[in-house]
């Protein structure tokens, strides 16, 4: 038996990053050889705003109120119970989800929301479908549990979910479905009709198949919309085996202190199985205990958020500047992205005729949806204007 110094599946993401980051780590190169203020670059969806105040109130008043060695130890595995409760309060106040302290698992941010969710309840054999375009990571968290992961293919029209190709590809295998909303890289919102279609088709096909199919909501960009008719359906109160995966990473301009939690519906079928999947899954790849202090922390800032109108600005501007240089831009409702058509068929080619300029961003393939690129617009205002008459070149260049 040949010894292997290393797992090959792990050497390789590790040896491929993926085109994201690829991406920001070029226009590090760019920025030492030019200049920073001349690299424009829209790769990472990076919050650029600030925590609100009373996020570092929170930390300076709980440092000097609680005694160092109580506030830096370990909570509950699944995370400290008055926090919980706090956060299950919050929920309940603004979606009326009927959901308790003991259905939530406090986790190290949004990838281990999902992660652990994944493992909870994927087995070989299974299989986890998703919507183009989605967050291309979704693909590594779903292969790393043995199941197979499909995409259903984008409507490159509205970009809402497309059921009618999903009702196609459900097949007995199915166990779970992963959507995000507000999506990243779009910034689309699905609807509530869109929603309620998708959740009465899983509920025929668990019927039909004789088990249940789970839904899984990635939810960092919840609170990131924009638009006073816009609305995010709470999921719980659409469909009963549903798990919620929520960060403060965006809403709370905190993505460096990795905090979230998971939600697993109170409504949902052996829902205190699943739940102690979830803390056995948290187990086995080492997420409990989320930190402690970040804990404390988001409990007393429940229901802020970082000053929203600043993306609003950036949105508005971008959209506004882009579709009057002739690009067709999918208007977003929320999160921080603008998805644009690429020029070309190639969005690749595409993206690589737009470093000519300077210009950073990030193509679409891998997101599973070809011939787009992805504008992260959580960037400084002053940035998006300077990169405007960029813009407008290579838009000329194409004519």
């Amino acid at each position: 038996m040949s010894f292997e110094p290393c797992n090959a599946a792990m050497l390789a993401l590790g040896q491929a990053p993926s085109v994201i980051r690829e991406t920001f780590e070029y226009g590090n190169k760019r920025a030492t050889e030019i200049g920073r203020e001349n690299v424009f670059d829209f790769s990472l969806g990076n919050p650029s705003v600030a925590p609100p105040e009373s996020v570092h109130d929170s930390m300076r008043k709980l440092m000097d109120e609680i005694p160092s060695v109580a506030l830096h130890s370990y909570t509950s595995a699944v995370g400290a119970e008055p926090v919980r409760a706090a956060i299950a309060s919050d929920i309940n106040t603004r979606y009326q989800a009927g959901v308790s302290a003991g259905d939530i698992y406090m986790t190290c941010g949004a990838a281990a929301s999902l992660t652990v969710t994944l493992h909870a309840i994927l087995c070989p054999g299974d299989v986890c479908m998703t919507f183009a375009p989605f967050f291309p990571e979704y693909r590594v968290f779903v292969e790393k549990t043995g199941a197979t992961f499909e995409i259903v293919p984008a409507d490159t029209v509205h970009f809402q979910i497309n059921l009618e190709a999903f009702r196609k590809m459900v097949s007995p295998a199915t166990k779970a479905i992963l959507i995000n909303t507000p999506n990243n890289p779009t910034g689309v919102i699905y609807t509530e009709e869109n929603l309620k279609a998708l959740c009465d088709i899983l509920r025929e096909k668990s019927a039909e198949y004789g088990h249940p199919i789970y839904l899984i909501a990635d939810e960092p960009y919840r609170e990131l919309v924009y638009d006073d008719t816009a609305v995010v359906p709470y999921l719980t109160n659409l469909y009963a085996n549903t798990f919620v995966c929520y960060s403060y990473s965006k809403s709370l301009s905190l993505p460096g202190e990795r905090i979230g939690y998971i939600v697993v519906s109170p409504t949902m079928e052996q829902q205190r199985m699943l739940y102690a999947a979830v803390c056995g899954a948290g187990r086995a790849l080492g997420f409990v205990c989320a930190p402690s202090l970040m804990q404390r922390v988001v409990a007393e800032n429940l229901g802020k958020t970082a000053d929203l109108a600043v993306y609003r600005k950036n949105r508005d501007l971008l959209y506004h500047a882009l579709t009057a240089y002739g690009y067709r831009c999918i208007y977003p409702d929320g999160a921080f992205y603008l998805f644009v058509q690429a020029l070309e068929p190639d969005a690749n080619a595409f993206c690589q005729r737009a470093r000519d300029y300077e210009l950073l961003l990030v193509p679409s393939d891998s997101f599973g949806c070809e011939g787009f690129v992805r504008i992260s617009y959580c960037v400084t205002t002053e940035m998006i204007e300077r990169s405007l008459p960029a813009f407008e070149q290579l838009a000329a260049a194409y004519r």
